[in-house]
């Protein structure tokens, strides 16, 4: 490698690395990926602070006069941490499609990503994909999507990892509205109910958003199926979903809960929980 002023470059590649100025970037526009100051944002920062950017980032030029990234959102924010003025990039020129793509594909190989954030990256890649997928063939298109006879979620889901099923249902993720896609990415929502809570138009979402907070439970799965096949025959209503919500709890209230102790009152020292449970009910069935 040589370097020459900012210049850096290899003869044997046409790509050549650059140093430019932070301020001259912009993040691509609707990235989907949050910038998380965890442990492996530390572990970045303190690998850049000792070592600089070894990895240039991705970036393209937009019509506006900047540059959009395209790889390495967390590296320019690392560096603007850092005080640099400057940052390593290799500048390609792409269509939005084709820069939409090559920005999900370079953020999908991140260690953590949250639900969401594959949500709505699956989302703008299908829509860049479908809209690719079209169009003739080009001789200077630096992504080739022309796959015959395979649907979209299948290209995806052989790019990402996951079934054309699979990548189905993180499609309907970015219909929630966004308390409930919060839900999900903390856990509190698990993700095959909120695919199927998905079906919900807003205003019903809502209405199970506020069933969830007052009861203080999370639809199982088949439960939100029995919300969505009723909101789809116009009979969900907000004291239905809190009904629904209420069973698992009705069913706990409904039971019986005996002391131990106490029963041992009644059985031979060794009998086990379970025995003592056997042998009760078969005196109740007689």
């Amino acid at each position: 490698m040589e370097t020459g002023g900012n210049l850096l470059y290899k003869r044997d590649s046409e790509e050549m690395i650059i140093e430019i100025e932070v301020e001259r970037l912009r993040d691509f526009h609707n990235h989907p990926y949050k910038i998380q100051e965890d442990q492996q944002l530390q572990s970045l920062k303190e690998s850049i602070q000792k070592y600089g950017i070894l990895t240039p980032l991705i970036i393209r030029p937009v019509p506006e006069g900047y540059y959009e990234i395209i790889s390495g959102h967390r590296r320019r924010f690392i560096a603007k941490l850092l005080g640099f003025r400057k940052v390593p990039v290799i500048i390609r020129v792409m269509k939005d499609d084709e820069a939409v793509i090559a920005m999900v594909d370079a953020n999908n190989q991140r260690e953590s990503v949250s639900i969401s954030e594959k949500a709505f990256a699956y989302k703008m890649k299908y829509e860049a994909v479908r809209r690719t997928s079209g169009r003739k063939k080009e001789s200077d298109s630096q992504v080739d999507y022309h796959f015959k006879g395979k649907k979209t979620v299948e290209i995806l889901g052989e790019e990402g990892g996951d079934s054309p099923k699979q990548v189905q249902r993180y499609l309907r993720i970015p219909e929630l509205i966004p308390d409930l896609i919060s839900k999900v990415d903390k856990g509190e929502l698990s993700f095959n109910p909120a695919v199927e809570l998905s079906y919900l138009d807003h205003r019903e979402q809502q209405m199970v958003l506020d069933a969830m907070n007052y009861t203080q439970a999370k639809p199982s799965f088949s439960q939100a199926q029995r919300m969505k096949k009723e909101s789809q025959e116009e009979k969900l209503t907000a004291v239905r979903i809190k009904e629904i919500l209420m069973e698992d709890k009705k069913r706990l209230s409904d039971r019986i809960v005996l002391d131990s102790q106490l029963l041992h009152e009644y059985f031979p020292y060794y009998y086990t929980m379970e025995m003592m449970n056997d042998k009760i009910m078969e005196m109740l069935s007689n």
